[in-house]
């Protein structure tokens, strides 16, 4: 077996298809709901703010969805990305284990995001849309956006959760630099805004309240559609390109994975490097485990319930079957900005139910200390998000050394940090800490649910 630092791919070895896990788990998924009737949602439903293109592939269960060839070419800017041995990482942790990560910091927003940005744009510039809006969290899915709706000649609102807006200034910079209009959330722009501004004057926002306030603007105008970075069906599938090189990169190390990881917010970084591999499991009877990694902060997956809840705080979207800690919930202000999202998609939430997947909550001091020790052993300062893929990692290879058992651990690096330096100032200035959610406030957030499973 060579030993290998760097796997990469050419260019005609990139994959051609996007994997739709729905086609092979063995329960489906149950549907969204329309949020007046309360019935199972058409595709009629989403056609006010969706790109119908994006739609079909919403309600699809086809197996493999062909990539556009304008939106492959558009890929190789920065695609295949390489998948790296941690050598350095796991000399420093003296581990018996192998630790691989995909590398998804080197597109143009560096992060994972510009995969399902470019089809989505892509999509909506096919149908004539002249206007998009969005929401984001860290800011990373809305560079992304900014970056693609501006190659296909598209005016861009988004929506940036406030405090995450104050934290990040340079993001909005990226953003503001592809053209994009960016506001911070909530705001006096929507009734929704206006109504959270009314009640908690001082709200530091929300990705459910951005979420609310970008998909009114697109409802009340025609040109305009609205674009969601995570949680959907479509946009999971679209980040299954990672997984789907990282597969073939693995066949080239002669490896495969025991373990696979990813940090978790709505669900798409985690998807996109474990649907593939879920696949493996699924219809080859593959033992990996495919582990979601969230904050302490905003443990939707370890502490909150299976129910039928709204993506957005305010109740405009259809209700899905989801993990969620209510849609009222604000999580605290931790720096990995890209993970404070009350629930979880359908496919993840449904693949948690069946135990298919595992889940852990992680403190957010743990996730610096191992971002830290990553920066310094493998030379790349990881964004906040993705520290947590990093800490269970560094917790599975300890683990393994505890055993003495060999080990292939394999995590995504979602994103680096460059543009997230403030929240390591403030890490080494300590005053950063965990956030343990009591139950007292989970639960209040939980009564307000109508209990329809």
């Amino acid at each position: 077996m060579k030993n290998y630092k760097k796997i990469t791919l050419t260019e005609q070895e990139m994959p051609t298809q996007w994997y739709n896990i729905v086609a092979d788990m063995p329960v489906k998924p149950l549907p969204p709901l329309n949020p007046v009737t309360k019935q199972p949602a058409t595709k009629e439903d989403f056609i006010p703010i969706f790109a119908e293109e994006l739609i079909n592939q919403e309600f699809t269960h086809e197996r493999f969805i062909e990539i556009p060839e304008q939106v492959q070419e558009l890929y190789k800017i920065w695609r295949p990305t390489p998948l790296v041995r941690a050598y350095g990482l796991e000399k420093a942790l003296d581990t018996p284990a192998k630790i691989y990560f995909k590398n998804e910091s080197t597109s143009m927003a560096g992060s994972h995001k510009p995969n399902t940005a470019i089809p989505q744009a892509y999509y909506n510039y096919k149908q004539g849309i002249k206007h998009l809006t969005t929401e984001t969290g860290g800011g990373q899915w809305g560079s992304a956006l900014s970056f693609a709706a501006r190659y296909f000649g598209i005016d861009l609102k988004v929506f940036m959760v406030k405090v995450s807006y104050n934290q990040k200034p340079y993001r909005k910079l990226m953003m503001n630099t592809w053209g994009a209009d960016v506001i911070p959330s909530p705001s006096n722009l929507t009734k929704a805004g206006r109504r959270i501004l009314l009640a908690h004057p001082q709200s530091p926002g929300s990705l459910g309240i951005a979420v609310s306030e970008a998909v009114e603007m697109a409802a009340k105008d025609p040109d305009t559609n609205y674009t969601i970075g995570s949680v959907l069906n479509h946009v999971l599938m679209h980040q299954t390109i990672i997984g789907e090189e990282t597969i073939r990169q693995m066949e080239k190390a002669g490896e495969e994975p025991d373990i696979v990881i990813g940090c978790f917010g709505g669900g798409s970084n985690f998807a996109g490097i474990g649907f593939p591999f879920l696949r493996k499991k699924l219809t080859e009877g593959k033992n990996i485990r495919v582990i979601a990694v969230e904050p302490q902060s905003c443990p939707k997956l370890t502490r909150g319930e299976f129910q039928y809840d709204f993506g957005d705080t305010v109740g405009l979207t259809p209700l899905i079957p989801m993990y969620t800690l209510g849609h009222n919930f604000e999580p605290a202000n931790i720096h990995a900005g890209g993970l404070r999202y009350h629930g979880a998609g359908a496919i993840v939430s449904q693949l948690l139910k069946d135990r298919l997947i595992e889940a852990t909550d992680m403190p957010q001091l743990e996730t610096f200390e191992a971002g830290i020790l990553f920066a310094r052993t493998e030379g790349i300062i990881p964004a906040p998000e993705s520290t947590h893929a990093i800490a269970q990692a560094i917790r599975e290879a300890r683990q393994a050394q505890k055993e003495g058992k060999t080990k292939t651990i394999l995590f995504n690096l979602s994103g680096h940090g460059m543009i997230d330096l403030y929240a390591y100032e403030q890490y080494f200035a300590g005053t950063l800490q965990n956030y343990s959610i009591p139950d007292s406030e989970i639960n209040n957030s939980l009564k307000t649910l109508e209990k329809i499973i």
